[in-house]
């Protein structure tokens, strides 16, 4: 090829050069697994108290209405990736068999809104569980949990919606929580063995139910092997 046809090359076109230019990130088209990813960051600040309910149902609308990666983007800057801790948060202290004053970092969290969640059968329980219900419900079954901790604290809210709390009959139960316009109905039970686990329920009912009582039937049989294996002697 000669120089005077390469002179007759014509220019490739401006739009063509544009159509083939790779797009910015936040012009990216979302996946539906993008979506479900930032739900569940904000089902996460949901639980951690970090939005309040009106606040997460609006961006929720807003996540499945989203199209690109630049509209979801803003929905979570304020807010941290699920299991990640603010660099100004202080590592919590190890558990040395103290009450909950000494939580763990990681908390069992369940989260119904217009939909159920549920925990049961065999499962370790931690010392914190937070339970939200909104129009849905949240059940929570101990009584074949394996108790980690001597103390155990479910912060139960249910707004329009209820949850239902169930614990062997040989640990202690009490209650910090109280109903607005709903019933927070927690059944106290004082155990016979002063080394039984604690559960205490706090939160709130409001327009909804939360209810804790011992599963008539339902022993630890395992209790005081569980609790010495946990601290070590």
């Amino acid at each position: 090829m000669d120089e005077t046809s390469l002179e007759k090359q014509p220019a490739q076109p401006v739009a063509d050069l544009e159509k083939h230019r790779p797009a910015a990130e936040a012009e990216l088209r979302a996946s539906d697994k993008d979506r479900d990813r930032v739900a569940e960051i904000l089902r996460e600040a949901l639980a951690e108290g970090r939005l309040d309910a009106e606040e997460h149902s609006e961006r929720i609308d807003r996540v499945y209405a989203a199209k690109t990666h630049g509209e979801l983007e803003p929905l979570v800057r304020d807010l941290p990736a699920v299991g990640a801790r603010p660099a100004s948060e202080p590592a919590p202290a190890a558990y040395t068999g103290a009450p909950h004053s000494a939580v763990p970092p990681e908390a069992t969290n369940l989260v119904a809104i217009f939909s159920g969640a549920s925990r049961k059968g065999r499962w370790r329980a931690g010392s914190r569980i937070n339970a939200f219900a909104l129009f849905g419900g949240v059940e929570i079954d101990l009584t074949e949990a394996y108790f980690e901790h001597p103390e155990i604290v479910i912060k139960a809210v249910a707004v329009f919606g209820g949850v239902d709390i169930r614990v062997p009959e040989n640990v202690t139960l009490r209650s910090t929580g109280s109903g607005i316009f709903g019933g927070f109905d927690v059944r106290s039970n004082e155990s016979p063995d002063p080394g039984a686990p604690v559960v205490v329920i706090s939160g709130f009912a409001c327009f909804g139910g939360v209810d804790a009582k011992p599963k008539r039937g339902k022993l630890i049989k395992d209790l005081k092997q569980q609790l010495r294996k946990h601290l070590g002697y």
